[in-house]
């Protein structure tokens, strides 16, 4: 995890002070990542003090975001508490720019990617993923008043999306050229709470995004806004890990059995409101 102490192998020992620290794989730190986090697959013999780091949006509720307080909250950070709780671990929450999340992984400064992170096709074999946990879509948010009922009534429009998103990946994928082809114009904007305020502002049509976050948002915002029922694609959240840290996966992915199969997984759900999103637990 992110603080580690390299093993050195041979005639230097180890310091005492190290006694005690908890063991699992750290990622190595390679010079520039490529496609995904998938460049670095090579894992050095490690050790870490215990710290478990979780890279995460921070606009990204009801997952992970920063409250009115200023504290870091959210599902999946609750959720990593838990895991962290039961491990003995310490919980180290890593705010990144999502298009920076491959680099961060890469480089070590985050141990995995935990905040609705869509297991989309073309990331399967890019990351060590857990098994999927919640059923995600991505969907178009507009106006109530606005006349879009239908995904063809965006023809002429101007859809926004969150930068490196599951919504943009599937708005740019060959499945959906003809639709995406469509818009007037489709605009990409850092996160999703930009993306709501130009939707505010009547500077865009539409937002394409998580279901889960649309809910929630549209929840915040009051009753001015509605999910399109023809939904642009269907797809599943996991946790994803280093290409190769197979290891730290199985850790936290026999955390998470544990807590689905004693509640505490579905009394987090609940709290969030997701009860009806989520796979384990039920």
């Amino acid at each position: 995890m992110k603080k580690r102490i390299l093993c050195v192998l041979g005639a230097v020992l180890l310091s005492a002070s190290f006694t005690g620290c908890v063991m699992a794989p750290a990622p190595s730190a390679p010079a520039q990542p490529s496609d995904g986090a998938e460049a670095s697959a090579e894992l050095p013999e490690s050790a870490n003090d215990g710290v478990f780091t979780v890279g995460f949006d921070a606009s990204f509720p009801p997952y992970g975001y920063q409250d009115e307080n200023g504290d870091y909250v959210g599902f999946d950070l609750d959720l990593a508490a838990e895991v962290c709780n039961r491990r003995g671990w310490e919980l180290k929450l890593q705010p990144v720019d999502w298009d920076s999340k491959d680099m961060e992984l890469s480089s070590g400064t985050i141990d995995c990617i935990w905040n609705g992170f869509t297991m989309s096709e073309d990331r399967l074999d890019k990351y060590e993923w857990t098994e999927p946990y919640v059923d995600n879509s991505q969907v178009f948010v507009v106006e109530k008043d606005s006349g879009i009922s239908v995904k063809s009534d965006l023809a002429g429009k101007i859809v926004t999306v969150q930068t490196d998103s599951s919504a943009l990946e599937a708005l740019q994928s060959e499945d959906s050229k003809e639709l995406t082809d469509s818009f007037a114009e489709l605009v990409i904007v850092p996160d999703y709470n930009t993306a709501f305020l130009n939707l505010e502002s009547g500077a865009v049509d539409a937002v394409a995004m998580d279901i889960g976050v649309a809910e929630y948002q549209i929840s915040s915002r009051g009753d001015s806004y509605m999910i399109l029922d023809d939904e642009l694609i269907s797809e599943q959240y996991g946790v994803g890990f280093l290409k190769g840290n197979t290891e730290l996966r199985d850790q936290v992915q026999e955390t998470l059995n544990e807590m689905a199969e004693d509640g505490a997984f579905m009394e987090i759900a609940e709290k969030w409101e997701l009860q009806d999103t989520v796979i384990l637990g039920k």
